[in-house]
């Protein structure tokens, strides 16, 4: 059964990310940095899921609809059409979705999570995809963040865990860290 969701799709470094949070959040323009960085757009404003068998499992695959895809809307600028201004390398009709970035307007208070062991998941179209929310701060580079954690969701992938490798290091030493008596 196929959906629609608010958001962003961009293809990066391989692996479909899903921007998504409130309008007016920055999803498009974290989209449109990440092209200009070489990354392809399939979808903004309206991506459109589809489940869909691969190796066993259920994944699930974005794409744009027919009459606005390629397009994006900019506020204080208007329609643009990436292939026109980036070429056609920077589109691509769809992409499975590996990894949710929850965009969210930084609050004063609020409790990010710092350390990542585990990798919170959300379920699209009757699969679970990784999920993370990445605060908005003013000034701040999303396109960066968006960048890092799709290289740590890859490695995640093939088992390395940055986060769980030092927890374990911590856990495996004898003494407390700052330890007895130290100065």
């Amino acid at each position: 059964m196929e959906k629609q969701i608010h958001g962003a799709l961009v293809e990066v470094l391989g692996l479909g990310v899903l921007l998504v949070g409130r309008s007016g959040v920055g999803k498009s323009e974290c989209a449109l940095e990440l092209v200009q960085r070489g990354h392809r757009l399939v979808a903004d404003d309206v991506v459109r899921l589809r489940p869909e068998q691969h190796e066993g499992s259920t994944r699930v695959v974005g794409y744009a609809p027919e009459l606005i895809r390629h397009y994006m809307e900019l506020r204080g600028v208007g329609l643009i059409r990436i292939p026109d201004l980036f070429g056609e390398q920077s589109v691509l009709d769809e992409a499975p979705i590996d990894l949710c970035c929850r965009l969210e307007p930084w609050r004063e208070g609020s409790r990010y999570d710092r350390i990542g062991l585990e990798r919170d998941t959300e379920r699209f179209a009757g699969a679970e995809v990784p999920s993370l929310e990445l605060p908005v701060r003013p000034a701040g580079n999303m396109a960066t963040l968006v960048e890092v954690a799709v290289r740590d969701q890859r490695e995640r992938n093939r088992g390395n865990n940055a986060a769980r490798r030092l927890d374990d290091r911590l856990r495996s030493r004898s003494a407390p860290v700052g330890g007895e008596g130290g100065a």
